[in-house]
């Protein structure tokens, strides 16, 4: 079975904010694996398939080295270099391995379970202000961005009152290419590290309760050190805040769906996958073969990128019932909002401790909360961009 080469639908339907590009999910149900066109010329593979998705995720044979890799975002004709230390998520075994093990008894279930109370405690604070205040107000800079600004730094060890500077130098790491060049991104990573580092090298000579300090006592260099604090510092602020801001959105646009969890906040747990599901905001992985690989009937060549739509994947029928609607007492096992594999995401018990008290909390606080613009004034970060995290910029509430 042979297919032309596509293009990567990048464009969402319009007054569609939570679904994939149409294009995308119609490519999809023509076939799970499908030859995509480079920008740069590179003929890759382009994967929609849940059961596929998973396949390629859990095999060594699929790298992670970003060197590797080619981008379908128009335009894009650049390698990226090799991963610098400590940047763990672009490296395959043994580095991955080395690195992975170190950090993995630092986010155990147990120990984020046991900063619910201090995650409960900012969680109100920010809700007493924004009753205080009166509506409306921007969820995203009230109530989003803080809480996990506040518990990753905590976390780390990073002092908050910094947050401003590395706020935006993340911000601006993260943002669509429409809207920040590659070398204001590479600026903005290398001013991370410059504050990251200063940080390290205070903590080797005084240092803290915290993560950072843990991990000085160890075989980690300064600069393996430095690359772990911000690839922990940048996901830590970035991830949260976008689910929780485009979480609060999605459930305010099906009423029911939000009015479920007001009234029977036990449905906490399930809200949170679902919405993982449902949203996707890091729509897209990718890997590269280091072999001929046989898959799905085509051969993968060595050297190819495989584009992983994990947004499409996510709502394969195949695996989910009714998979384009949102339903908090689905039970959607198996999704691959937080990856799969080795690479799974290592602070997915944070993330998941600070969804379900945010939103818990959120709801048992103002039920009547509802949007204060027009669902299509929302404005949207990296709608256009399929390879980037997607999430809101502002949310405008009121209640």
């Amino acid at each position: 079975m042979t297919h032309t080469a596509v293009e990567l639908p990048t464009q969402r339907t319009p007054g569609c904010p939570f679904d994939p590009p149409a294009e995308l999910t119609r490519i999809s149900a023509e076939s799970s694996l499908t030859p995509l066109a480079f920008s740069d010329g590179h003929e890759g593979w382009l994967a929609t398939g849940h059961t596929l998705i998973r396949r390629v995720l859990a095999d060594p044979r699929f790298s992670s080295r970003i060197e590797l890799m080619h981008s379908p975002l128009p335009g894009s004709q650049r390698m990226e270099p090799p991963a610098g230390p400590g940047f763990f998520i672009s490296m395959d075994a043994p580095e991955h391995t080395r690195y992975r093990k170190l950090l993995t008894g630092k986010f155990t279930v147990r120990r984020m379970k046991l900063l619910t109370e201090r995650i409960e405690r900012v969680t109100t604070e920010h809700l007493d202000a924004m009753e205080r205040h009166g509506g409306p107000v921007d969820l995203v800079a009230a109530f989003a961005q803080p809480i996990p600004s506040i518990v990753i730094c905590e976390l780390l060890g990073v002092p908050y009152e910094d947050r401003q500077s590395f706020q935006d130098d993340v911000a601006t790491l993260f943002a669509d290419e429409d809207a920040q060049t590659r070398d204001e991104q590479y600026e903005a990573l290398g001013a991370l590290r410059t504050y990251v580092g200063r940080l390290v090298a205070a903590k080797r000579v005084t240092p803290t309760d915290d993560l950072l300090s843990d991990l000085t006592t160890g075989e980690l260099t300064d600069d393996e050190l430095t690359g772990i604090g911000v690839l922990l510092l940048a996901a830590g602020l970035d991830t949260t805040t976008n689910m929780l801001a485009l979480g609060t959105f999605a459930l305010l646009r099906h009423p029911d769906q939000w009015a479920a969890l007001c009234a029977e906040p036990e449905l906490v747990d399930s809200a949170v996958e679902e919405l993982m599901r449902y949203l996707s905001i890091v729509p897209n992985l990718a890997r590269v073969a280091l072999e001929d690989i046989e898959l799905d009937g085509h051969l993968v060549k060595a050297g190819s990128t495989v584009l992983l739509a994990s947004s499409v994947a996510n709502r394969d029928p195949a695996k989910f019932a009714d998979a384009h609607t949102l339903d908090l007492r689905r039970n959607p096992v198996g999704h691959t909002g937080f990856g799969h594999g080795v690479h799974q995401c290592l602070g997915q018990q944070l993330a998941r401790v600070e969804m379900r008290v945010a939103f818990t909390a959120l709801a048992a606080r103002f039920p009547g909360l509802r949007l204060a613009v027009p669902a299509d004034e929302v404005p949207l970060r990296n709608a256009g961009n399929s390879t980037a995290i997607y999430g809101a910029s502002a949310l405008p509430v009121t209640w």
